[in-house]
């Protein structure tokens, strides 16, 4: 499996506020400056830190620090790839852009510098935001095959997966461009059948269509009602224990530890501990600074 190393370029939309002011009197005009003064100072409360030049420049330099990276190794390469990720994320976080594209340079970078588990945290990010991106996918895919624990998915889970292929390995984007797609074309046989008054073929090939389109929607309404109740994290602690309580005094839930880069559902959270749930079924319970979640579910 190979590696694509080669980062997205920022694209970000520039918001422009632009007044219009149509004064009357002396009175309206106070009153509109008034309102325009606290418009200012409430969005001055409310916006990012960073501007779009300072984006910008922040972006430029993490991409530039990667490349270095690239070119260096050792000790050197780590460093840079250090530099790169802090500034990537102050982008996420300070900037307030989140994209699937950002996600991927962070993901890059947090592999090449051995951090598989917060490698897999953003290219997940990213694949929620967009799961058509096959760069994304693959690194992803490259990322898992690196962790330590290869944890096998369920059989029922399996079962699932081979027969409904289409809803697990086809992007949300495709599925629902199909659903469009074979709608259109049951509209358009049915519109001849009506006109030209004949069925046999024609009726079947609308009854197929029909069946795709609902097996498509079908699909897309599960995935993102599906999406919208999960909560799923990753282990991006070198190793964690187990446990099959919310404290260190309960026994261990594995006989191994678990690894950077494990994937799971949570099922509960409390006192800083989460009840996870991992791809075979099995649960446990871990520190909540062991992990961190996709998505703020808070």
């Amino acid at each position: 499996m190979k590696l694509r190393i080669t980062n997205y370029e920022l694209r970000i939309e520039d918001s422009v506020f632009r007044p219009r002011l149509i004064c009357y009197r002396a009175a309206c005009a106070a009153a509109l400056l008034f309102v325009l003064f606290v418009t200012s100072f409430c969005g001055g409360l409310f916006a990012g830190e960073l501007s779009d030049n300072d984006i910008y420049s922040q972006f430029k330099a993490a991409n530039d620090l990667f490349r270095q990276g690239n070119a260096a190794s050792g000790d050197d390469a780590g460093r840079l790839y250090g530099e790169a990720i802090l500034r990537f994320e102050r982008i996420v976080n300070d900037g307030g852009v989140k994209n699937a594209g950002v996600y991927y340079n962070l993901g890059n970078a947090y592999l090449l510098k051995g951090d598989v588990g917060r490698a897999i945290l953003n290219y997940r990010r990213g694949e929620l935001l967009d799961d058509s991106n096959s760069d994304l996918r693959k690194n992803l895919a490259f990322a898992r095959s690196r962790r330590v624990d290869q944890v096998e998915v369920a059989t029922e889970k399996k079962v699932l997966q081979t027969l409904f292929f289409w809803h697990y390995d086809f992007p949300v984007k495709v599925r629902f461009f199909l659903a469009c797609l074979f709608f259109c074309v049951c509209c358009l046989v049915l519109t001849a059948m009506v006109w030209f008054g004949r069925r046999g073929p024609m009726a079947a090939v609308c009854a197929v269509c029909g069946v795709l389109v609902f097996c498509f929607a079908l699909s897309v309404t599960v995935e993102t009602a599906g999406e919208a109740r999960r909560k799923a994290g990753v282990i991006v602690s070198e190793s964690v224990v187990a446990r099959t309580g919310d404290g260190h005094n309960y026994p261990r839930s594995f006989k191994d530890s678990l690894h950077a880069g494990t994937e799971f559902d949570i099922v509960k959270r409390q006192s800083g501990w989460y009840n996870i749930r991992l791809a075979d079924g099995s649960e446990g319970w871990v520190p909540a600074g062991t992990a961190e979640l996709i998505t703020n579910y808070e």
